[in-house]
């Protein structure tokens, strides 16, 4: 495993739905990572990174964003509302979004600093009580909220059950971006990406399976 094995897969599976192999970007997920690890990372080229928390980010990116250009940086665990300042202005794209006072708070931020990230947003395909994410019977109505304050929405993230088959959650995340005109299909990980761009997924999400198995040191 690793970065060049992963982003073979990637160009197979996309090329095995007929799909142009850089219509998927890599998301390498960096968090709870050593700082070496992700700098061998960065070395090799690669410039798209996923942190789970704004404080963990914040303390490892401005200094890499110094030494190497280019990095894009996706927050993909939820965000509070109390950090949406500071997530807004240390990330590239906000995978979370998941809630109207969320959204709300967003869009004030936006309108003060004239900046805001790419959003995607959080649909809680399997209706997991303990999990985020918007219910997929309310998703329509959320996303048209979201689209109503100018918010930049490029699309749905999901985290299917991990005792169910994801294939199922993504055709579902695939179908309700579909019929909202949204292009943007943040679904897939280690474990099943190639499943995800089978069905449309435009970013998938990969640590584990990059960078070996995640130590809370370093």
């Amino acid at each position: 495993m690793g970065l060049q094995d992963i982003t073979a897969r990637i160009e197979a599976a996309a090329k095995n739905a007929g799909r142009d192999t850089d219509s998927v970007k890599l998301i390498a997920v960096s968090k709870v990572q050593p700082n070496a690890r992700v700098q061998t990372v960065l070395e090799a080229g690669h410039r798209s990174f996923g942190e789970n928390k704004v404080q963990e980010a914040a303390g490892k990116w401005p200094d890499f964003r110094e030494s190497f250009a280019g990095v894009d940086l996706h927050l993909i665990g939820p965000l509070q509302s109390n950090k949406t300042r500071q997530a807004m202005g240390l990330f590239d794209a906000i995978h979370t979004l998941d809630r109207p006072k969320l959204a709300k708070t967003i869009a004030r931020i936006a309108q003060e600093d004239g900046h805001c990230p790419a959003l995607f947003i959080q649909v809680n395909t399997g209706e997991e009580e303990q999990k985020a994410g918007v219910m997929p019977r309310d998703a329509d109505a959320f996303i048209t909220e979201c689209l109503g304050m100018d918010l930049p929405v490029k699309g749905l993230m999901c985290i299917p059950p991990v005792d169910e088959e994801p294939s199922l959650h993504f055709a579902l995340l695939a179908k309700i971006a579909a019929r909202n005109g949204l292009q943007g299909l943040s679904m897939g990980m280690s474990s099943d990406f190639e499943r995800a761009i089978a069905l449309g997924a435009t970013h998938v999400r990969v640590g584990s399976a990059i960078f070996g198995e995640r130590t809370t040191t370093g």
